[in-house]
C-alpha cells in the first residue's frame, strides 16, 4: 500500500517506516523537522517537511491523495507546564488536528487508518471509579482524539485506535526518553521509586503492530498493545544491574507518594500552571500495577513478542553510552 505517517521523524515514526518497508509498503512520512541523522531515511521514503496543524486543506489534500492508509503518529509531551487550563495546549495537535487529518484523508480516499494513542484510555475505560478524563487533560484530549477522529472517519475508512503501554527501543544517533530516569539510576543517589508497575513493550513490535493494524485490523477497534507486565522495582532492578550498579531499589509509601502530588498540585495552582497529568490525581496510577493481557491484540494484529529485553539493553545503552565503552 501507500502509506503516509504524520509525524514519521518521531521515535515511533521512524520504525513504523521501517517495517512498512520491509513488508513492500511505499512510505511517505510529514514532519515539522527535518531527520537527524539527515541519513536516518532510506532513498526510497518521501519525506515532507511540514506542520499539520499549520498546512492549509489545499496542502494537505495534496499530501494525501493517493495514499492508501495513513498513521498519525504525533505526540504532544503530556509532562510539560501549560497555562490554565492545559487541555487547550492538548486539544489543538491531538484533537482538532487528528479530526482534520483523517477527514480529509477519507474525502481524499484513503481506506485505512492508524492513531497511535495511550493506554490510559484502556485504563480509562476499566476503571471508570477514577474519573481520567476528567482528572487529566492529556487523557481527555486522547479520549476526545479517538472520538472524533472516529467518527471523521466514517463510513468508508477504516480507523483503528492502538493503545500503547511504555516503549523501549531507540532510534540511531538520537538520546531515548528513558534518558533522565536511567541516569537516575547510573546516579550515586539511592534509588527510591514508587510502588506500583506497567506494562512494556519493544518498539519493533510495537511497529509490527501498527503495520499489522493498517494490513488487517477492524475499522473501529480499540486495540490495547503490549508484550510484558513489569513491576518498576523489578524494571529499575534490571537497569542497574546493566549499569553494574546493583542497586536495591526503595519502595517509597504510596502514601508519601500521594502527599508529594498534592504538594506539586498546590504549586501548580499557586503559580496558575496545569501538566497534562495532574500529580494529585496521577499518583493514583503510577503506584498501581498498570497490568492487562495483551494476547487479544497480538492474535488480531499478528505482532511479535521477545525482544523487551534487547530493547532495554538497548535504551541503556544509548542513555549512558560511557557505561560501554
Amino acid at each position: 500500500m501507500r502509506v503516509c505517517i504524520i509525524g514519521g521523524t518521531g521515535f515511533i515514526g521512524y520504525n513504523v517506516t521501517l517495517e512498512s518497508q520491509k513488508r513492500g509498503h511505499t512510505v511517505t512520512i510529514l514532519g515539522r523537522h527535518p531527520p537527524q541523522p539527515d541519513h536516518l531515511f532510506a532513498p526510497d521514503v518521501t519525506i515532507i517537511q511540514g506542520d499539520y496543524l499549520q498546512m492549509s486543506d489545499d496542502a494537505l489534500r495534496d499530501l494525501l491523495a493517493n495514499q492508501q492508509a495513513v498513521i498519525f503518529a504525533v505526540r504532544f509531551d503530556e509532562t510539560g507546564l501549560h497555562k490554565i487550563p492545559a487541555y487547550d495546549s492538548f486539544y489543538r495537535p491531538h484533537v482538532l488536528g487528528c479530526e482534520r487529518i483523517f477527514r480529509i484523508a477519507r474525502e481524499q480516499g484513503a481506506q485505512r487508518g492508524v492513531i497511535i494513542g495511550s493506554y490510559f484510555t484502556y485504563f480509562n475505560r476499566i476503571w471508570p471509579d477514577l474519573r481520567l478524563t476528567q482528572h487529566h487533560p492529556y487523557m481527555r484530549a486522547r479520549q476526545e482524539q479517538a472520538d472524533v477522529s472516529l467518527a471523521a472517519a466514517a463510513p468508508s475508512m477504516d480507523l483503528m485506535i492502538l493503545e500503547m503501554p511504555y516503549i523501549m527501543g531507540i532510534v540511531p544517533g538520537r538520546v531515548p526518553q528513558w534518558a533522565s530516569l536511567i541516569r537516575y539510576v547510573n546516579s550515586s543517589l539511592p534509588l527510591w521509586f514508587t510502588a506500583g508497575g506497567t506494562n512494556m513493550i519493544a518498539v519493533s513490535h510495537v511497529s509490527e503492530a501498527i503495520v499489522g493494524a493498517i494490513e488487517k485490523g477492524k475499522g473501529g477497534e480499540w486495540y490495547t498493545i503490549g508484550e510484558r507486565n513489569v513491576t518498576w522495582a523489578t524494571f529499575l532492578s534490571d537497569i542497574s544491574r546493566q549499569l553494574g550498579r546493583n542497586k536495591r531499589v526503595i519502595t517509597i509509601p504510596t502514601p508519601i507518594v500521594r502527599t508529594i502530588g498534592w504538594g506539586l498540585h498546590g504549586s501548580y495552582v499557586v503559580r496558575r500552571k496545569e501538566r497534562g497529568l495532574d500529580p494529585a490525581s496521577y499518583m493514583r496510577l503510577q503506584t498501581r500495577e498498570l497490568f492487562f493481557d495483551p494476547e487479544p491484540s497480538r492474535r488480531a494484529l499478528g505482532y511479535g513478542q521477545g525482544d523487551l529485553d534487547q530493547a532495554i539493553r538497548d535504551t541503556v545503552q544509548a542513555s549512558v553510552p560511557s557505561q560501554h565503552k
